[in-house]
């Protein structure tokens, strides 16, 4: 199980638990991990591929919260024994595979263990928090400041730093994009060709590289929030 031990963003207390999964599968591009309204049963990592987690409304509009990675933790964490149901949907949009893991069985041996139990907890809170940052910025600054939000966010998790700026070392479509926007794909279009005609990004066969960060963190009033705070998975 070498490559469940490389989880991400998690600290210890956490990855100690996640080491033996109940079982691996494969997944299917397009297919979901799990819907709305389905009943929280298991725990994942994902070991290959990428998720995109976020909601569907009833006429079909997407908001995109996350895109999961490799060794990045997928679900919902609970810890009791109440009903939960998720809220969210999470899509394979590059085939992988996951591990699962029993939420019971791991609640279960948490009891023993309150320190590893508050890991979870603040592990949740935080995803919870970044959540509450993306809905901030599509509220307060519409669509632009979703677009320039998902941006920044995309330069913390996948940023490279070259000379002339930021290359986002990921294969985003423009739908994909808007999805994260709760917008159109034309909308998000008409937005990257205003940035690429300012000189504030570049396109060069599908990849952006980001040339004024400064410039997209002044036009939503960036708090420069911890980084923890401010990624895309």
């Amino acid at each position: 199980m070498e490559k469940i031990l490389k989880l991400n963003h998690l600290p210890k207390k956490i990855a100690n638990y996640l080491t033996a999964p109940d079982r691996i599968i494969p997944l299917k591009k397009q297919a979901f991990l799990f819907q709305q309204g389905e009943p929280v049963k298991e725990l994942y990592v994902l070991l290959s591929g990428k998720i995109m987690v976020g909601k569907t409304s009833p006429d079909g509009r997407e908001l995109t919260l996350r895109l999961c990675g490799a060794g990045d933790l997928v679900g919902e964490i609970i810890v009791d024994d109440l009903p939960t149901h998720y809220l969210v949907d999470a899509k394979v949009t590059e085939p992988g595979e996951v591990a699962v893991f029993n939420q019971k069985k791991l609640n279960d041996a948490l009891i023993s263990d309150p320190e590893a139990m508050l890991s979870f907890l603040n592990f949740a809170n935080v995803q919870y928090r970044k959540d509450q940052t993306k809905f901030r910025d599509l509220v307060l600054h519409g669509k632009k400041g979703a677009l320039y939000s998902t941006l920044i966010r995309l330069s913390n998790s996948y940023g490279k730093k070259k000379d002339h700026g930021i290359y986002l070392d990921i294969n985003l479509t423009n739908q994909e994009l808007a999805n994260f926007c709760a917008t159109s794909r034309e909308s998000v279009n008409r937005l990257l060709n205003e940035l690429k005609r300012q000189n504030i990004i570049d396109i060069d066969q599908g990849r952006i590289t980001i040339l004024n960060l400064r410039f997209l963190k002044k036009a939503i009033n960036c708090e420069n929030c911890p980084i923890v705070l401010c990624t895309i998975n």
